[in-house]
């Protein structure tokens, strides 16, 4: 059968895989238990490339090609670039399909990463594959892994599938840091949890308030505190300039003077 080939797996058993030549790329289809199916696949591939002007949204359950390879199909017929990842792209823009309804949006300067990248899903949260660690993608915006959406950033447009640069305001960039009144004025506060919570200090600025943080951290461990406690990463500042501020952070004396509690006998 046309574009269906039999191999064979590491244990001696055949399968078939079935592939096809569109725009001279060779596009693997897929391996499959039967020859049928196989050629299944493809048919239903030279369909989507070269005859019918399908849509991502007519692709269903009894497809017998993978939602993403249908995806990743159109978008070659439609766009002329061949990406590995479930990508559908616009002028502007581009779709991620997690699934025919989970659909993610992101600038098209973000394109050739997400190209590379899978996006996973894990309780709620959205991770890629980066040089063998699994990143939060919210990390490529400045936001820490675990805010809380509507707390620490917002969805401008209330839509919190769509990525796009512009719609993304962060209101918290650091741990332990939030912007408060303090004596009628604006500043930003501070805190570590121990556990239980202790204000640290509350600075003039941002930056402040999360080298603030860091310090506390460093005084806590030397205090016998043993929790792994994650340090903000501060852009932009050089490593004399960091020090030179960390010095002169003034920082609660409940924290300068934190003492482990007794342990209660068993």
């Amino acid at each position: 059968m046309k574009g269906v080939f039999e191999a064979k797996r590491k244990d001696g058993t055949v399968y078939y895989r079935a592939s096809i030549t569109y725009r001279r790329k060779h596009i693997s289809l897929g391996g499959f238990d039967t020859m049928s199916a196989a050629n299944a696949a493809y048919l239903e591939a030279d369909r989507l490339l070269n005859r019918d002007k399908l849509s991502v949204n007519q692709y269903r359950d009894t497809s017998p090609l993978p939602f993403e390879k249908w995806v990743i199909l159109i978008n070659f017929r439609d766009n002329g670039i061949y990406f590995a990842t479930p990508i559908y792209a616009r002028q502007k823009f581009f779709y991620y399909y997690l699934s025919p309804t989970d659909v993610l949006k992101f600038d098209i300067d973000d394109l050739f990463y997400y190209a590379s990248r899978k996006i996973m899903k894990r309780n709620g949260h959205l991770f890629v594959a980066d040089y063998g660690m699994q990143v939060n993608i919210l990390n490529r915006y400045g936001i820490r892994s675990f805010a809380v959406a509507g707390k620490d950033y917002l969805f401008l447009n209330d839509d919190d599938t769509d990525f796009r640069h512009e719609n993304l305001a962060i209101i918290n960039r650091y741990q332990g840091v939030a912007e408060v009144s303090y004596k009628g004025k604006k500043k930003y506060r501070a805190r570590i949890n121990v556990p239980g919570y202790y204000v640290i200090g509350h600075y003039h600025s941002e930056t402040d308030a999360a080298i603030a943080y860091n310090k506390a951290i460093d005084i806590l461990k030397k205090r016998g505190v043993q929790k792994n406690y994650t340090p903000n990463y501060i852009d932009g500042l050089s490593p004399s300039v960091y020090a030179d501020i960390y010095s002169h952070l003034k920082i609660s004396d409940k924290i300068l003077n934190y003492t482990l509690p007794d342990k209660k006998e068993p």
